[in-house]
């Protein structure tokens, strides 16, 4: 069950990578239904809060009418940062399935493990579903940024902007 899923939020991640984002999808699942779809789209919503999993969360909620998700399932292809992991405790989801581990920001293994602090509620977490494809998107879509065939999704300066307009 797991496994089919995650193909969906494969997916997604595909879509995003398809669109010039960064590819993360996600899905919500109560029983065996999907009630909530998200997708990264920072670059097109010009969003910090963009996050697949912020998306299907919120997309979750307004299909059953709630902000408990107490019965729900996450399925996301990248480990969740720290504000999707806050979102997650805050919608009170059952467990977390994620793909690949996120070396830079990832909250539940990766970097901190967030669930481990005493928060009032801690969800189940299975990591390393579909770990190898949910890499390989990633891997690939970065890849070929470098090559140039993909469009770099954000300003490639956008550093040295962020210097020049502190030097001032």
């Amino acid at each position: 069950m797991d496994a089919r899923f995650m193909q969906e939020a494969l997916a997604l991640a595909r879509q995003a990578a398809e669109e010039g984002e960064v590819p993360v999808g996600a899905v919500v699942v109560r029983g065996d239904r999907i009630v909530g779809r998200g997708r990264n789209r920072r670059e097109q919503s010009k969003n910090a809060l963009s996050h697949a999993e912020m998306e299907a969360i919120d997309d979750a909620c307004r299909t059953l009418g709630g902000w408990r998700l107490w019965d729900c399932t996450l399925y996301v292809t990248l480990e969740p940062c720290p504000m999707c992991a806050g979102a997650i405790l805050n919608a009170r989801l059952q467990r977390v399935v994620f793909g690949a581990c996120d070396p830079k920001a990832g909250s539940l293994f990766s970097v901190q493990r967030m669930f481990d602090l005493p928060y009032n509620h801690k969800p189940q977490i299975d990591g390393g579903c579909m770990q190898e494809a949910c890499a390989a998107v990633l891997r690939d879509f970065f890849a070929d940024m470098r090559r140039g065939v993909r469009k770099a999704p954000i300003n490639p300066n956008w550093k040295a902007a962020r210097r020049e307009q502190n030097a001032e």
